[in-house]
């Protein structure tokens, strides 16, 4: 029972907020996709499978970064770190899960079948991008929007380019709040030379969390407006946009508490988006 903890701990099912932001963009996908009406089989499929992929994907990013977390406060004690559990445990976690969730799309056409094998790729390679790339948040957002275009391929057979815009909606709304989540470990950050935008961004760094909450939004609304969606979809919209600004608060005194809070609070911004999507398709 107590390894059974530790490898529940590894892959964070103790912190849900990654899987709810990993979840409200696919849904928002499939209920687009569908015309508000997905098949209860696609829900099962991409729900359970977000969770699946987010499990794996927080072992594959303890296993890459094993030795720069005992230097981070937040990360000190995790597992694989603290050496609860060995390195190869990981790895077997990380790759039974990718294997489960892609026995999941096994029923479903070539095209899902042919992302999910580069929604795998990006989700492994993601924890390495710290490494050299600055914003290494942009790239999470592909990550984590990547049930996107799944979605569009599951329902329609192909990936418009109305959900490629919704993918770039999904990178600037991931800057933003997992810039939050940096601003939390910037000093350890900056110790041990890990990239991050709240370091790249430096004194821009609210700023630029702000003017990606606006585009990331704006193109959401865009998107919304092309799929014929209007009142209540516009209420969801402006219900997200008072998160964004809430977040505001939160984070322009760059204190830890607050920005990690701001971070955890984008569940709702993603939960009012949806509510908005839901309602307008279901009461047209």
């Amino acid at each position: 029972m107590h390894r059974l903890q530790l490898y529940l701990r590894l892959v964070r099912l103790d912190k849900p907020i990654g899987i709810l932001l990993l979840l409200w963009p696919t849904l928002l996908a499939l209920w687009l996709a569908s015309a508000g009406k997905p098949s209860l089989n696609l829900l099962l499929i991409f729900s359970l499978g977000t969770v699946l992929m987010r499990s794996a994907g927080c072992a594959i990013n303890d296993y890459a970064d094993r030795d720069f977390d005992r230097h981070v406060e937040r990360t000190a004690h995790r597992p694989l770190t603290s050496g609860q559990i060995k390195s190869w445990e990981a790895l077997l976690i990380a790759a039974v899960l990718a294997l489960l969730a892609f026995a999941l799309i096994l029923p479903l056409n070539l095209l899902t079948k042919q992302l999910s094998v580069a929604a795998v790729l990006i989700a492994a390679s993601y924890p390495f991008f710290k490494r050299f790339f600055a914003i290494p948040q942009a790239y999470l957002g592909i990550a984590f929007g990547f049930g996107i275009p799944m979605s569009f391929a599951a329902v329609q057979n192909t990936v418009p380019p109305l959900a490629w815009a919704m993918l770039l909606a999904n990178v600037f709304w991931a800057i933003a709040y997992d810039t939050e989540y940096a601003m939390v470990d910037r000093e350890d950050d900056l110790k041990i030379g890990i990239r991050t935008s709240a370091i790249t961004f430096g004194r821009f760094d609210v700023a630029i969390v702000m003017l990606c909450y606006a585009l990331a939004l704006g193109i959401f609304g865009a998107v919304g407006w092309q799929f014929g969606l209007r009142w209540w979809f516009g209420a969801g919209l402006l219900m997200a946009t008072g998160c964004a600004l809430y977040h505001f608060t939160l984070i322009r005194q760059r204190e830890r508490l607050g920005c990690f809070a701001a971070f955890r609070h984008n569940n709702w911004l993603g939960a009012a988006l949806f509510a908005g999507v839901a309602l307008d398709t279901a009461l047209r």
